[in-house]
């Protein structure tokens, strides 16, 4: 069940101002008018809303690597006495409370890897919570508070399309650990790209934000939650006025995601590839703007392929909501989620038309065949995978990737210490076309004196040689 908590502050507003207003003029938006306004407190707004932003503490096991581990003397007389060990890490972070049940919403970074993970409300209760759901591309994350018969003060979810550039906003979380901390600014820019994150779609504001307040709250005049406070531009580690906030509609879809019981975030398959609209393309194909996704490349039989998309034309709106960058469409997409029929405005010579798609999963058009190699070969302790638009969107590889792929290796396994990765996508061994993950196992059961190896690691082509 969702209380939506709705501003006090806003109300006392309407009360100073006691004057006759339209019902235009009281939904608008304005600068403040007289003193009494510019005295005006967040108090009420912080009362309603900081009992639902929450303190993430994580914890995980960490090991210690012996400093004479690989030296056969110094191992030999020093490290029985200087094993490996292990040692606790901890992290700490913020996080929203979104249902009354004790669901929380963080920032996956924030709890990755962690073995322990503990809750901290405001009035200093504290429970264990085990995470629900997970992932890296978006850098999201949710728990559940494990507790019986409790209910929890909540925020209630905006719509982070109808945030605008100048908004008031309040954030809410816990900066260097120093505790529970309400800064206050405004939105600063929309659609945001330039952080190091799949999400390419963030809230600015410069609002002060810090170390720690990652998963915290963004919060509006309403008392509503309307992006998940994520990153930070800042060469010293402190706040510079330049924070980036995950909108509240992809808090909305991951949420019902892990709401479902599923057990991944799956996002829509395009079957497409896209680069950003330069000042020359848009030069070259008339735009007025320098905006949109510029197709470059269209999986055959794919979703783009379906609607009529072609290299060289542009899309700038979906569902008549402007396309700023590849990044933004890729996040328009998500939100819309899978089984949505959406409109595309696409630019082609010159002219726009419209046509529509149908949002599913990247679909595993070839089986998946996982196998783990043994044997006296350099893939040894390898798991591989024949490359699907499935398989490839799991690992982040290009949608027409194909092939075999290793998915992931066994630690201090041959296949590890000659340096194979996750990711790799194995072209050939001694000449023969590697294809399918039983073509690589056949191959590597010919024990030969030589091997010579091809892989494919980030678009460049590496030839190894062993023996």
């Amino acid at each position: 069940m969702q209380v939506l908590l709705r501003g006090t502050a806003v109300s006392m507003i309407a009360l100073i101002m006691a004057m006759p207003l339209s019902a235009e003029a009281q939904t608008a938006k304005s600068v403040p008018q007289s003193q009494v306004q510019m005295q005006l407190s967040f108090a009420p707004l912080v009362k309603q809303t900081a009992g639902a932003v929450v303190n993430v503490y994580a914890e995980r096991m960490v090991q210690r690597q012996s400093p004479f581990a690989g030296d056969p003397f110094f191992e030999k007389f020093f490290g029985q006495r200087m094993p490996n060990r292990t040692e606790k890490q901890s992290s700490l972070g913020s996080g929203v409370i979104v249902e009354a049940n004790g669901t929380v919403i963080t920032n996956n970074h924030v709890i990755d890897g962690a073995d322990d993970i503990k809750i901290a409300l405001s009035d200093g209760r504290e429970f264990p919570c085990k995470v629900v759901l997970k992932d890296d591309r978006v850098d999201l994350a949710v728990l559940k508070i494990q507790s019986k018969n409790e209910s929890f003060p909540i925020l209630p979810i905006a719509n982070s399309d109808a945030v605008e550039v100048g908004d008031l906003v309040l954030a809410i979380g816990n900066p260097f650990g120093v505790g529970q901390t309400v800064t206050s600014g405004i939105v600063s820019a929309l659609a945001r790209n330039q952080v190091k994150n799949e999400v390419g779609f963030f809230i600015q504001t410069d609002a002060s934000i810090n170390p720690g307040n990652s998963g915290g709250a963004l919060v509006n005049m309403n008392g509503e939650l309307i992006a998940l406070n994520t990153a930070i531009f800042s060469q010293g580690g402190g706040s510079n006025g330049i924070g980036f906030a995950i909108p509240a509609n992809l808090v909305k879809v991951f949420l019902a995601a892990a709401d479902r019981g599923d057990k991944s975030f799956e996002r829509p398959y395009i079957g497409a590839s896209f680069e950003p609209v330069t000042s020359d393309v848009a030069e070259a194909l008339g735009l007025d703007k320098v905006r949109g996704a510029l197709v470059t490349k269209v999986v055959d039989g794919g979703p783009a392929a379906k609607a009529g998309l072609k290299p060289g034309e542009v899309i700038t709106a979906l569902n008549n909501i402007p396309v700023e960058h590849p990044d933004a469409l890729g996040y328009r997409l998500t939100t819309a989620g899978l089984g949505a029929t959406v409109s595309l405005t696409v630019l082609d010579s010159g002219k726009e038309h419209q046509t529509t798609m149908t949002l599913a999963g990247a679909p595993e058009s070839t089986p998946r065949d996982e196998r783990v190699i043994e044997g006296n070969n350099p893939f040894s302790g390898a798991t591989v995978a024949n490359l699907s638009p499935r398989v490839a969107d799991d690992l982040h590889l290009p949608p027409d990737s194909t092939g075999v792929v290793i998915e992931r290796l066994k630690s201090n396994s041959p296949a590890d210490r000659l340096g194979f990765a996750a990711r790799d996508i194995v072209i050939s061994i001694n000449g023969v076309a590697i294809n399918t993950t039983e073509i690589l196992q056949n191959t590597v059961t010919s024990n030969p004196s030589f091997w010579r190896v091809e892989i494919e690691r980030d678009g460049q082509r590496i030839r190894q040689f062993f023996r």
